[in-house]
């Protein structure tokens, strides 16, 4: 399972991490809700497979140890209390947790474009900006679990506002643009992204914008872990012309700034849209 902001992506997998029955589940912001939907789903699963376990991906510091996901994230009810004993005990079997961007990196280690490298950096673009960190092959947590949290970096000021990368560069930073533009709230990022290719000016610009902002904050990672490379993965990511736009702004950022003599290294991850919960099993596996 994949905890997301706008959904639950779902899926059987088996130990080799070919996945099954890939589906998506509504994702409710009171906890007993959200519970009742993923236990049903997981019964229902135990009809037609013989279930082993329960991975879970989700957003926030999560401590994998305990299963209790602390910080904040755009799921407010998923923290504070231990999944592996809650979930664990309601539907009787082994649950493991992980924080989304560190699944998507066990994924990419795994079998995907990370395997064999040592420094490598993790891009999560969704609902907001997570991240990951490998270092010498194993995944850094930081002290407080908030290691690769890229989507708190300060990226603007604004009317005596500060505006981290999640708020600036994530899929919803340029979904809130169309939504307050044209005074309506059923606006989505696949909306955005067909009405640019009618031609829509405004869609246009502001998806110009999304993509210089996220190359701008790749660009600092750059220099400050200088990874191998840089993985991305999230939703979008499966876009054919994702990496390539956001190449062209990292060249344009690499003409235009002074001293710049680094450039970084993307690409999407092998995993695509489905690497948090291929990591997922892989730290299931793991543990």
């Amino acid at each position: 399972m994949d905890i997301g902001g706008t959904a639950i992506k779902v899926a059987i997998a088996d130990s080799e991490g070919n996945l099954f029955e890939n589906a998506s589940l509504p994702v409710s912001h009171e906890k007993e809700k959200l519970m009742d939907t993923i236990i049903n789903y997981i019964e229902e699963m135990k009809l037609s497979y013989d279930v082993k376990g329960v991975a879970i991906s989700a957003p926030g510091a999560v401590d994998s140890e305990s299963g209790i996901i602390y910080g904040t994230s755009a799921i407010q009810c998923i923290h504070g209390f231990s999944w592996k004993e809650e979930l664990g005990q309601k539907v009787n079997l082994k649950v493991s947790i992980e924080n989304d961007a560190n699944c998507a990196a066990l994924a990419e280690t795994f079998n995907g474009k990370a395997k064999g490298l040592k420094d490598v950096l993790f891009l999560v673009c969704g609902t907001g900006i997570g991240g990951s960190i490998v270092k010498n092959g194993k995944i850094h947590n930081g002290k407080n679990l908030h290691g690769g949290e890229f989507g708190f970096m300060i990226m603007e000021e604004k009317d005596g506002k500060f505006i981290n990368f999640s708020r600036y560069a994530s899929t919803m930073s340029f979904v809130r643009k169309a939504i307050a533009h044209y005074n309506d709230d059923t606006w989505n990022g696949e909306r955005v992204f067909e009405a640019a290719s009618k031609g829509d000016k405004f869609c246009i610009d502001i998806l110009d914008r999304f993509y210089l902002n996220l190359a701008k904050g790749i660009y600092n990672l750059q220099y400050v872990y200088d990874p191998e490379i840089i993985l991305i993965g999230g939703g979008i990511s499966k876009r054919n012309d994702f990496i390539y736009n956001i190449n062209k702004k990292l060249d344009y950022l690499m003409e235009a700034i002074e001293d710049s003599t680094i450039r970084p290294v993307i690409s999407e991850c092998y995993h695509k849209h489905n690497a948090n919960l291929v990591g997922a099993l892989v730290n299931h596996i793991n543990n």
